[in-house]
């Protein structure tokens, strides 16, 4: 079966979006399906229209069901669609009525749907097989941020939280991601020589920035938004704990009883985990205990299977 998969993400890019969206082909193509990835659809005949993105992919939906209105469109619904776009936009809203099926990355998405879509919302964990985990050496608590440099991301809420910590504090923190925002990537350079305790790398190769996450003693979410992010799944995949924002993204990869949480937007409660982690060993393993108890959801075979069963279902529909 021939599927064209489109993600508005360009090529080359690290963006969260591009990254499902490859890993998706990639597995789709292990499945024996021949596949198409394209930043809109391509006018060439598919059986399934993947496309990422309610209002970014609205044209590419429309155009394919109007050449096309028999086969089956599926729908990932990305954090900017579940808590933005799908509340104000009515392109966005037409889209997804107008899909076979609905793809959301965590459980807790589904609470910011109409109950009238659930019947046709399929739950797919993002799986990842990370590099072998060493152990970080004691001198220092090693924090990553993976974190595209964007207001949504809130990535300076981590420098903000190592001011209020005091100086001998063990906590190193070093954060991966490109400057998106204008003056973000200057900022960021000032932040790391304002304080030591951050340092910020840019964008690095994917492998480079998962041996980096295995690498690390905890993982740093703080996000205002996520429909279910790359990396809290890249966490759970090699073990690493994760402290995150309180976002439904989050919640709905690590469970509503993780211990990890603060508010968005909270520096001080923030630093208070940080220090919280770098000080207290019970606690850091009570993160690793609860993440290790998650991380059956990101299992390779399981999003696998979870592919198997959506295709076949819009395929009878």
């Amino acid at each position: 079966m021939h599927v064209e998969v489109v993600t508005p993400a360009p090529p080359g890019s690290h963006h969260g979006n591009r990254v499902t969206a490859e890993r998706w082909v990639a597995l789709l193509r292990e499945l024996g399906h021949s596949v198409a990835l394209t930043t809109t659809w391509s006018m060439q005949p598919a059986e399934v229209l993947v496309a990422l993105h309610a209002r970014r992919s609205a044209q590419a939906v429309t155009d394919f069901r109007a050449a096309y209105p028999d086969r089956p469109v599926v729908l990932a619904l990305t954090g900017t669609d579940l808590y933005a776009d799908l509340a104000d936009s009515e392109q966005a809203q037409r889209t997804a009525q107008h899909a076979a099926a609905l793809v959301v990355l965590q459980d807790k998405a589904l609470e910011a749907l109409p109950a009238s879509w659930h019947a046709r919302v399929h739950v797919i964990y993002q799986s990842v097989v990370t590099p072998v985990r060493r152990v970080p050496p004691d001198e220092h608590l090693e924090v990553l941020l993976l974190a595209h440099l964007r207001e949504v991301k809130d990535p300076f809420l981590v420098v903000a939280a190592l001011g209020l910590l005091p100086e001998s504090s063990r906590i190193r923190v070093t954060h991966l991601g490109s400057p998106i925002d204008p003056g973000s990537g200057e900022r960021a350079v000032a932040a790391a020589a304002a304080d030591s305790r951050y340092c910020w790398l840019g964008d690095v190769p994917r492998p480079a920035a998962l041996q980096r996450l295995a690498d690390s003693d905890l993982l740093v979410l703080t996000s205002r938004l996520e429909g279910g992010a790359n990396a809290v799944s890249e966490a759970l995949a090699a073990g690493v704990p994760v402290v995150s924002t309180r976002v439904d993204g989050s919640i709905g990869l690590l469970g509503e009883d993780y211990p990890g949480y603060v508010e968005v937007g909270d520096a001080a409660g923030l630093a208070q985990l940080l220090d919280r982690a770098a000080t207290d060993h019970g606690f850091l393993a009570e993160l690793t205990s609860h993440v290790a108890a998650r991380r059956h959801l990101v299992a390779p075979e399981r999003e696998r299977q979870a592919w198997v069963d959506l295709l076949a279902a819009v395929l009878r529909w």
